[in-house]
């Protein structure tokens, strides 16, 4: 654990406030979940806690099947990193942060559909793979994270079949985030 030199106190409430900076490093955000855990030495520990990482082997297995039908990179991300990839490249993108283009597109709430080839999101920074089309995951209304295709083709854009495909999945991946 890193030592921040940052001391806070407990109000009458029994609140803390986490610092500026470090909820900025870390990505944390107003309404985001966080869990709380104890060790036995009296240290409390707070932890950003992501519904999509309950789901980590559905997630996975269902980027798999997207990848396999559509022969192109797919992926499941929470509203922080990149949480299942399958596909060509998976290994430059599994667990990477996600790009500020592709944290937007969540926050708008809308589907993402590339339209021409000047239009070019980047899942995470650096990579050689751009966004072909997104859906947002939307449980119990909040944001959860987003399925989506990648492609090396900076030209491609989706056809209806994956639009379709995308879309169930990411309404399918909120139903469990619900149940």
């Amino acid at each position: 654990m890193k030592a921040t030199g940052i001391v806070r106190r407990i109000d009458e409430l029994g609140r803390v406030v986490i610092p500026k900076e470090i909820r900025r490093t870390q990505r944390i955000r107003r309404g985001d979940p966080l869990e709380i855990f104890t060790t036995g030495d009296g240290e409390v520990i707070f932890k950003k806690y992501s519904p999509i990482g309950e789901l980590q082997g559905v997630a996975m297995q269902y980027a798999e099947v997207l990848s396999k039908c559509f022969a192109l990179t797919a992926f499941v991300a929470d509203r922080d990193r990149m949480m299942a990839v399958a596909g060509a490249g998976r290994r430059d993108l599994a667990d990477r942060s996600i790009s500020q283009p592709l944290e937007k597109l969540m926050e708008s709430r809308k589907p993402y559909l590339r339209q021409d080839a000047e239009q070019t999101v980047l899942p995470c920074e650096g990579s050689p793979r751009v966004l072909l089309c997104a859906f947002p995951i939307i449980a119990a209304g909040d944001v959860a994270g987003a399925v989506g295709l990648l492609t090396e083709d900076r030209s491609a854009k989706p056809d209806a079949s994956q639009q379709k495909a995308v879309a169930v999945a990411a309404a399918f991946l909120a139903k469990q985030m619900e149940e």
